[in-house]
Formats: structure tokens, sequence, C-alpha cells
């Protein structure tokens, strides 16, 4: 089969791979979606023969990308219980495989496995760009028939990632929320937090992307290219400030810019992922009682509740999409994805 490779510097491949046989309590899912994440950026960008993990264990050889997955199983290897998978079932996929007996394993973050080396499907193991993909069983998270593949999709990263970032916040109809970047990710917390009762404000520098937030429930948008967003959000909320902040950005600014638009005793929560932030702690945070909390992710228990969510408040996931592409077009779709002025992206298998 063929799939999608970085070798880096804003390069991309289609290299031929063998088909995949699944072993002993695996499973192979034949590709329906395979969605595009802004994390991909990063490999995507970095300099060839740097291996940019995010922390992660580096990959051995080329590795096919996409960690979006979701589609239908195909085969299913030995051991595998029919109450995990069964061929033909629709299907996403939680991204990540640890040593699967650790207590963070078997509560579903299996991300957070401190006993070895976490595998991350589509960045230091085989991803979904591609016709077919071998993953353990215990990764899968069923697929509601109300929901699209490309629903699935998303919420196997990019829209998953957006509702356990507001899970931690624990957001409510009683809240402001202050969201940095309407991306993906962004987008997506503007519209899950807008269903969930808050008031969501949302920022970014592209004008495309905040007329895009306020049709997805952004009850106002600030353009920090134009204003100080800080004083813009204090202004919104009486002087005050947002209960709640998100930055999906990993802009460096951005970040401190969440931490100061908050009201004493607000929470601020980072989800971009890599970079640094610099925070003068007494004034930014001691003096405002302010906390600043992390969010990777999601638990599969989280992710099956998303998706309930979504089917349950009718929320349109499958409009965050704004172009479809068939593997033969990754290089173009990847070069539009690059500029970050456009939406999200989907491979169709």
């Amino acid at each position: 089969m063929r799939g999608v490779v970085f070798p880096g510097d804003r390069e991309l491949e289609i290299m031929t791979f063998p088909d995949p046989t699944p072993g002993p309590g695996e499973v192979v899912l034949e590709m329906k979606a395979s969605g595009m994440c802004g994390s991909d950026l990063k490999q995507y960008r970095r300099p060839k023969g740097v291996r940019q993990g995010m922390g992660l264990a580096a990959a051995e050889g080329p590795v096919i990308v996409g960690h979006e997955p979701c589609g239908v199983v195909a085969a299913i290897g030995p051991g595998v219980d029919p109450r995990q998978a069964q061929v033909g079932q629709r299907v996403m996929v939680h991204h990540y495989q640890g040593c699967t007996t650790c207590g963070h394993c078997r509560t579903g973050w299996q991300q957070l496995c401190q006993k070895t080396a976490v595998k991350v499907y589509g960045n230091n193991a085989h991803g979904g760009h591609a016709p077919y993909l071998c993953v353990p069983a215990n990764t899968l998270v069923p697929l509601h028939e109300a929901l699209s593949f490309k629903a699935g999709a998303a919420i196997s990263c990019g829209t998953g990632t957006a509702w356990g970032a507001l899970r931690r916040l624990n957001v409510s109809g009683n809240d402001t929320i202050a969201i940095f970047g309407q991306g993906p990710v962004g987008l997506s917390a503007t519209q899950l937090a807008a269903a969930m009762g808050a008031r969501v404000i949302a920022l970014d520098i592209s004008p495309q992307r905040l007329e895009r937030a306020r049709a997805f429930g952004a009850a106002e948008t600030i353009n920090p290219s134009n204003v100080d967003p800080v004083m813009a959000i204090r202004e919104l909320t009486h002087g005050l400030g947002a209960e709640l902040s998100l930055d999906t950005s990993s802009s460096p600014q951005a970040r401190v810019q969440a931490i100061r638009a908050l009201k004493v005793w607000g929470t601020c929560c980072f989800v971009g992922e890599g970079g640094e932030v610099t925070i003068d702690v007494s004034p930014d945070m001691l003096r405002r009682q302010a906390s600043v909390v992390a969010s990777w992710t999601f638990s599969t228990v989280g992710q099956e509740e998303c998706a309930q969510f979504i089917v349950d408040r009718g929320i349109k996931v499958d409009d965050l999409f704004t172009e479809t592409w068939t593997l033969d077009q990754a290089e173009e779709a990847y070069k539009l994805f690059d500029t970050q002025t456009s939406g999200k992206g989907v491979f169709l298998m």
C-alpha cells in the first residue's frame, strides 16, 4: 500500500509499504477518513534529519503520518475479544499505545504511560494517511452511526483535544472563555464551549478564521494584530477579565496574553504543542490567584463522551472541514494547510 511520509523541510513523499497483517491483539482498519491536525505541521516543517518528537520516542525508519484515523475493521488478529472489535465495525482510534497494564493505561490514558516508550500512531508509529492501519484492539473507540467518518476523524484528535481541555476547565454557562487561536482545535473549542453555554471570545490574526468562529458560536472576536487583546478582553468583561482562557496557538506571546486576560481566580489551559513561555510570576499569577493547567488530548473514555455529546447536541462537526482530499493530493493539501489560513482538511479513502 502507499502512505504519506514527511521527510522534513516542508517536503512530502508517498512511499510504498507492505500491507499490514494483524498480530495477536491487533486489528487492521480499512481507512475511511484521516484528518489533518495542526501538530502535523511541526513534523512537516522540521529540518531534514531531525526527528521532532515533541518529547516522544523517535521513530525507526519512515513513518506514515496522520493521527486522526477513522475507518472500518477489516481484519482481526488472534486473541481479540469480540466485544473489542468485529469485522465491519465503524471505529475511531485513540492513537496511543503504552504498556497497557499500568494505572494510566488501564484507565484509558495510554499516552501518559510511564512504564514504556509510548507509541503515537502517525508520529513515531504508522498512522492513518494510507489505505490500511494496524493498531491494537484496545485503542478502538466505537463510531456512532449518527456520525460521519469525517466527524470521527476530527474527534480522534482535534475536536477531542478541544473537548479534553474544556472538561479540564470545567466550562459552564456561567463562564466567559477567551480562546486564543481559531485553527481546527480552537474552532472546535469555540463550537463545543458555545454548546456548553459559555460566552466565547475568539482570537486569531486571520480574518477568515475569525469569521468562521462567529459562525461557530463565538459571541465576540478579537484580532490581536489590530488591538491589545488583553485590554480588549477586559473591555468585554466589565474590566475584570475572563473566567477562563484556552491557548491552542503555541505562540509564546498568546500564551502570556491568555494568562493576563484572566480575571482574579481565573484559570488558563494550554493545549498548543511545543514552544516556550515566559511568565512574570508575581503580577501574572500570584497577585491574581491565577491557575495554569495543561491538557494533552483525552482518554478513550473522554473520546467516547465527546462523540456522544456531539450526537446528543446535534453539533455539526463536519462543518469544521473546508477541504477534502485524496492521498494523491497530499502535497497540495499540506501546502495549503501550511498557510494556516484555511479550515480543517481531511483525506477520504
